[in-house]
């Protein structure tokens, strides 16, 4: 059987609560009582309100980066005090915590071997009578930081299959004759658009980008560009990405979530 990775003791936390209340620091509160040690990094808390989606998204880009046993803790919750589970998951990456609604797609779909656990046992709570409201306190938060300070994955509850996890529909991204269509997935805060094609699939051709009839050509650099003008390139994560030099595709061209993405091979 294959053994789960050893903890880092490091935290990363990606929410949708943003930073003008204080549920963030309260999080971060909880586990420092627990270990005052562990190491704990924001990827982020500017996740649009709710937007599962985008969660698991943004997840996908940034856990690779970490070192092995990295707790990856992600709270986006508008399922928070249903019937909706909580739980976590082990990979031979590291561990993921949190609710059981598809914000860990990508993990389930990129990763090897998965074990998985409901987080049932409120010995690794922080309450024993959970808000109905704050799940990323009373328990996602204490979940994190026993596993970060190497509490054994199987005591914090009940065996899940990975089969038995929810995940979110794959947004579409097809093939043609002539080209690739997909979506915008996320809009970074230059204004950026992040497509669902992902760099391999246009390695070694030269291609342009058209989203709603407004053309964005190829390039393999923002600087090949004039001041102003737009540019679709791959981005540093990996996928196409549509941009304007010096500008916002997303106010420049009207860019939004969802917009359909048709690549054309030139």
């Amino acid at each position: 059987m294959v053994q789960v990775v050893q903890p880092s003791g490091i935290v990363t936390l990606l929410t949708d609560f943003g930073l003008e209340d204080v549920y963030v620091g309260v999080m971060k509160g909880v586990m420092l009582n627990i270990n005052p040690r562990m190491t704990l990094v924001d990827l982020t808390h500017q996740i649009p309100s709710q937007n599962v989606e985008l969660g698991a998204f943004q997840l996908q880009n940034a856990y690779p980066h970490f070192p092995v046993g990295t707790v990856h803790l992600a709270v986006v919750d508008p399922g928070v005090g249903s019937a909706r589970r909580a739980i976590a998951i082990a990979t031979p990456s590291g561990f993921f915590v949190g609710p059981d609604n598809g914000i860990f797609s990508p993990v389930l779909e990129g990763e090897g071997w998965i074990q998985a656990s409901a987080l049932d046992n409120p010995q690794y709570w922080y309450s024993p009578t959970p808000s109905a409201t704050f799940h990323g306190r009373d328990i996602f938060s204490a979940a994190a930081a026993h596993l970060a300070s190497g509490v054994p994955f199987k005591a914090l509850g009940t065996a899940l299959a990975a089969g038995q996890l929810t995940v979110l529909p794959k947004l579409p991204c097809t093939a043609s004759a002539i080209g690739l269509q997909g979506v915008i997935r996320a809009l970074d805060r230059f204004g950026n658009g992040i497509s669902n094609i992902p760099a391999m699939a246009v390695q070694g051709r030269e291609w342009a980008v058209t989203v709603e009839k407004r053309l964005f050509p190829h390039h393999a650099t923002y600087s090949e560009v004039e001041m102003g003008h737009p540019v679709s390139l791959v981005g540093s994560h990996g996928w196409v990405e549509l941009a304007v030099r010096g500008g916002s595709a997303q106010k420049d061209y009207g860019l939004a979530l969802g917009d359909r993405v048709e690549l054309t091979w030139v």
